[in-house]
């Protein structure tokens, strides 16, 4: 009989995911652990394996399709034991929602390459292809797509060069007006992605649910900065070069550890208070922010924390990230010093109880000793559930990390 291979839960929430790619395709055969699809949940692309053995003998749903179900059909696979000739003709690949009908093309004497399908200004292509597109600088205008209806998908961006522009616009087939707005300005509209939809839903039930307080502070970096350089130069022969950001994400795990009341979440008609410090560590990937997690930091040292780090940005950036790498956490850092800002005020991230946001270390007046001086100074900001945790504890939290950044040597106990 054969075997229905439905559309997985790949992460506890999810509920419908992008079949991204397929990287099987009709009479391929199979064996348990092969990887046979991307798919693309709401935090990132996840390669999807195969549990049985046999044949493909119909794809269901075509790649670049968005919103699939969990536990909708995609494919067919014909059992070891079977006759794949003899399993029934493969249904037609439905084509993505967002798909237009295409015309059938006028006969020519040689068959030419579908366009790209466009509504307006905008190019239809799946998430995957627009992600890869963007890394590489493609313009999407000028890639002709062999996906469903010329839908624009990852093969067809893979040969395309970078910088790609979109050919001239015959003069006998002008392009469309961009649509306007109620207010006559053009604009162009881009479909959420899985990832946006759900930043924009946890962004909103955040700031409707959660009564924030905030609690800031201005932190003396000049004995960080040093103790970064010299544990640098001790570390370069190991390939490790430690950021501000590492040593900070220690610093609020050691803090967490010291004011244990601030390590919380609030649950409806309970408390939780964890035992380790789990910092999730906002980072900006193409698809949108995503936040890993380095487990149990207040433990690890700073080389370790700097090498994961670093791994688990690139997996993020190239949305490769598994579930129980970014699903947790018991609070997050935000740092958007590297920009120039100098204090701002961070979204928790439920169900954490708290969040540190960082701004960009610069040359400001301090009293040093009783003495005006110049020293090297960040404004450090911490957002807090004010249900889980009082204003007193969170000034105690803020408290220990400006001791442990401004005294640094209690970072590598």
């Amino acid at each position: 009989m054969p075997i229905a291979i439905k559309m997985p839960a790949l992460s506890p929430t999810m509920e419908e995911g992008t079949l991204a790619k397929w990287l099987v395709k009709v009479g391929d055969k199979v064996s348990s652990g092969d990887i046979m699809a991307e798919i693309e949940t709401d935090k990132a692309t996840m390669e999807f394996e195969a549990v049985d053995e046999g044949v493909i003998t119909a794809i269901e749903v075509a790649e670049g399709t968005e919103g699939v179900k969990v536990g909708t059909v995609i494919a067919m696979l014909a059992g070891d034991d079977e006759d794949a000739s003899a399993a029934p003709a493969p249904k037609a690949a439905p084509k993505p929602a967002e798909t237009a009908p295409v015309p059938a093309p006028a006969p020519a004497a040689v068959p030419t390459p579908a366009a790209p399908i466009s509504q307006g200004e905008r190019v239809i292509a799946s998430p995957l292809a627009k992600r890869i597109a963007e890394q590489k600088g493609v313009d999407l205008k000028g890639v002709q797509g062999s996906g469903p209806g010329g839908r624009i998908v990852k093969a067809d961006v893979a040969g395309a060069q970078s910088g790609a522009v979109a050919p001239a616009v015959s003069a006998a087939a002008p392009a469309p007006a961009a649509p306007t707005s109620d207010f006559g300005i053009p604009y162009e509209a881009e479909k959420l992605g899985n990832v946006r939809k759900v930043i924009a839903r946890r962004l909103t039930e955040a700031k409707q649910t959660i009564p924030h307080i905030y609690l800031t502070v201005d932190v003396r970096l000049d004995a960080l900065l040093k103790l970064r350089g010299e544990l640098n130069k001790a570390l370069e022969a190991d390939g490790v070069k430690l950021s501000v950001n590492d040593l900070l994400i220690k610093a609020l795990a050691k803090a967490l550890i010291r004011v244990p009341k601030c390590n919380v979440s609030f649950a409806g008609d309970e408390l939780r208070k964890y035992s380790r410090a789990d910092i999730s560590v906002a980072v900006a990937a193409p698809s949108g922010l995503i936040t890993p997690i380095v487990f149990d930091a207040a433990t690890k040292g700073v080389a370790q924390i700097s090498t994961e780090m670093k791994a688990l940005a690139d997996k993020a950036k190239a949305g490769k990230l598994q579930p129980l790498e970014f699903q947790g956490g018991t609070a997050s850092l935000s740092n958007l010093g590297m920009f120039g800002i100098k204090q701002f005020d961070a979204v928790i991230n439920p169900p954490q109880g708290m969040i540190m946001a960082v701004g960009a270390g610069e040359q400001r007046p301090y009293v040093v000793d009783g003495a005006l001086s110049v020293a090297s100074v960040m404004s450090a900001t911490g957002s807090f559930d004010h249900r889980a945790i009082d204003g007193a504890d969170g000034a105690q939290l803020m408290q220990a990390f400006k001791d442990l950044v401004e005294n640094p040597l209690g970072l590598l106990a």
